[in-house]
């Protein structure tokens, strides 16, 4: 019998691996299916990423993009997938492209035109735009929010496949929040559509629960799903001021629990084991750890630890005993997990809007003009290498990794990183 491609032999392993997450999406070891990749945490533990890289080292292909955004690609198996837009408020055209990542080609693109005109308030186009949502996909369908226009479900092919609005408000910053998936359901955090957090049947995109507040109004963080100690999912959602535990089945509130982030909250939320983190606000913002201790009625859930300071846009990342952010101001900074106190602030530069990104023992920072930096995943947060591209567009795309592959989009182009 002759021997398989190792490529084979990686999709054999992949596809006996396949794992039914408390998110109800099943992921192979290869992919990176949705905002932060599996269990939304921004970690991976591939040993291939390359830690240096530039226009002539490490760089497998460049795409240019048909449009600017905001939003991180994903990677289902052989396809990298990733929005942008065209147009204005009034008139937005959004993209969904599907990219072959062995050849850096376009497999498929597909448009959806606004069904209505998107808020434009101050600086809001020239900033984070109207494409800033990242898809999640099951390996069956891509489910993906454009605002206004809803959502939209496509196949692997590009197929659309229904479109269900969530709403047609207007927050002053527009929608960011990121599309999650549970069971049979797509959770959406519809902050400016309506205020309202959604959830929509996967297969013919019909209502499940939906559950309004007006804080939601400036949640722009994407939800997440955990255990608690009693093993019970719960869907846990950052708003200015507290965090709050919905059961994901239904959408009523479990608990919440008061903490420091003021202004919008905007990182999303990190977990280990049944400890939450959140991060967020501006002024100067605040940070807390709390207990899922398996409550559910709807009371306040004391924090184990609360304090001021935060990053205002980026999510940080959590190693075994820190957590580790960048500012929109280029500080990078390191916490004590268990106590919340500040163990590191150093500049670093630039202005960092995409997430971190821990892999293995190192953390990979995509600043908005300045590149990447990677640092050690320690208190003293070594710098190890700054990467360059000469792209001088905006990266606040939070990076995506796949099978020795690192996916960067700027509000031009999409890049695939590999070590030579």
């Amino acid at each position: 019998m002759n021997a398989a491609s190792p490529r084979l032999c990686r999709l054999l392993v992949a596809s006996v691996m396949l794992t039914l997450l408390g998110s109800g999406s099943w992921l192979s070891a290869e992919d990176w299916r949705g905002f932060r990749g599996p269990q939304s945490q921004g970690v991976s533990s591939d040993e291939k990423i390359p830690v240096e890289w530039g226009t002539e080292k490490n760089l497998k292909w460049k795409l240019d993009l048909p449009g600017k955004g905001f939003s991180s690609p994903i990677v289902v198996g052989d396809q990298v997938l990733v929005t942008c837009y065209t147009g204005t408020a009034a008139s937005v055209t959004r993209h969904l492209v599907s990219v072959n990542r062995q050849t850096g080609t376009t497999d498929w693109a597909t448009k959806v035109e606004s069904k209505i005109a998107e808020a434009g308030g101050p600086a809001f186009g020239a900033s984070h735009g109207f494409a800033s949502h990242t898809p999640v996909s099951d390996g069956k369908n891509i489910y993906v929010l454009f605002g206004k226009t809803g959502v939209v479900c496509f196949d692997m092919a590009g197929k659309q496949i229904w479109t269900k609005s969530v709403g047609t408000g207007a927050a002053m910053f527009g929608s960011a929040a990121s599309p999650i998936l549970y069971k049979d359901q797509v959770i959406v955090t519809a902050a400016s559509e309506s205020q309202s957090i959604v959830s929509l049947n996967k297969s013919d995109g019909e209502q499940v629960w939906s559950t309004k507040a007006s804080s939601l109004g400036r949640s722009y963080a994407t939800p997440l799903l955990m255990k608690n100690k009693a093993g019970i999912e719960e869907l846990l959602v950052s708003v200015v001021s507290e965090v709050w535990s919905l059961n994901p089945g239904s959408g009523k509130l479990n608990w919440y629990s008061l903490n420091s982030v003021d202004t919008n909250a905007c990182p999303s939320l990190v977990q280990k084991g049944t400890m939450v983190y959140v991060i967020g606000g501006r002024g100067p913002g605040g940070r807390a750890a709390i207990q899922l201790d398996g409550q559910s009625d709807a009371g306040e859930a004391k924090p184990l630890w609360s304090t001021t300071g935060g990053s205002y846009v980026s999510s940080p990342v959590l190693t075994e005993n820190h957590l580790y952010w960048f500012t929109e101001r280029g500080m990078a900074v390191c916490v004590d997990a268990k106590t919340g106190k500040e163990v590191t602030r150093k500049r670093v530069g630039g202005q960092f809007y995409a997430s971190a990104l821990l892999v293995k023992d190192k953390i990979y920072a995509v600043s908005r003009y300045g590149g990447t930096y990677v640092l050690s995943a320690t208190p003293e947060m070594s710098q190890l290498a700054h990467n360059k591209l000469g792209d001088e567009s905006d990266f606040s795309g939070s990076p995506a990794v796949s099978d020795g592959q690192l996916f960067l989009r700027s509000d031009k182009a999409l890049y695939c990183l590999q070590e030579e």
